[in-house]
């Protein structure tokens, strides 16, 4: 088992070292957004609508030229769709993980699932071998398991530094007895991140009822395009209705936003309870 200590770095960024908040971008420029609004950390990932795919050499290369102060953690995922990871998967997951880490990924986020709902333990030993000392987040894979209680002690097991869950629901605040219940088991072995409908409107609730103390959501809004010359019809839009000419960004206000809840948080009254800490309100 990797020591966790040795294994997760220190974090950076405005917030106290306890506290943590990830935004998941989908390129530089939420990734800019990021940074200065003042964040801990960035996912970047390519495709937010399949629930985030690995993101291109020249999009991880230009994050890690632009993030000074934000750490950078990394998208492992080839494909959309399901967790189950096939072999020509796999290789395509290590050769992402070293381009990686070659670009000066701070974290790698990744997970696999067998056809049966479990955590795919020998996919796992292969991808942590080729994360090295890299830090590593299981991602929301997590959330299809049939028996977190197992899969949770399985990632501490091989050395996973944090699990982003929703609880195995939808939205995170739909399943905050779940988080809280993992919060609880892991007693500090990996960190618990809550994902998935993280706002700066629940994110009080979602630390008071858990006990977690690191919030990851991507602030986006949507960003019309400045083109022109439209033609009258879709021509790029494919079998998905995606307007063509919208994107979508990690908005700076949002992210502010979310983090003066996280320090709100940070000054509030601490308690011991039944030996782990709780948060209380004033």
């Amino acid at each position: 088992m990797t020591d966790q200590n040795n294994h997760c770095a220190a974090q950076t960024g405005a917030l106290p070292e306890e506290y943590c908040l990830e935004i998941c971008s989908n390129g530089v420029e939420s990734s800019l957004a990021a940074e200065e609004a003042g964040a801990t950390r960035v996912e970047l990932c390519a495709s937010l609508y399949e629930g985030g795919t690995s993101p291109s050499f020249g999009v991880i290369k230009c994050c890690r030229e632009v993030l000074r102060h934000t750490r950078l953690n990394v998208m492992i995922r080839p494909r959309g769709g399901d967790f189950l990871c096939s072999e020509h998967d796999l290789k395509c997951m290590a050769y992402e993980i070293e381009s990686a880490r070659d670009l000066g990924a701070d974290g790698l986020v990744f997970g696999c699932l067998t056809a049966d709902g479990d955590i795919d333990l020998k996919a796992l030993e292969f991808l942590m071998e080729r994360a090295g000392t890299t830090e590593v987040t299981f991602h929301r894979a997590f959330d299809l398991v049939r028996d977190p209680k197992t899969a949770l002690e399985q990632l501490i097991e091989h050395g996973v530094c944090r699990l982003l869950t929703s609880g195995l629901r939808p939205k995170a605040v739909q399943g905050m007895e779940m988080i809280a219940a993992l919060n609880a088991q892991s007693a500090g072995r990996i960190k618990i991140m809550a994902g998935s409908g993280v706002s700066p409107d629940n994110i009080m609730e979602l630390a008071v009822k858990t006990g977690i103390r690191e919030f990851h959501f991507s602030a986006k809004v949507p960003r019309p395009s400045d083109m022109r010359y439209r033609p009258e019809e879709d021509i790029m839009s494919g079998s998905y209705y995606i307007d063509e000419y919208d994107r979508e960004v990690s908005s700076f206000g949002m992210i502010k936003a979310a983090l003066e809840v996280i320090k709100g948080l940070a000054g509030r009254t601490h308690r011991q309870t039944e030996g782990k800490t709780m948060l209380t309100l004033n």
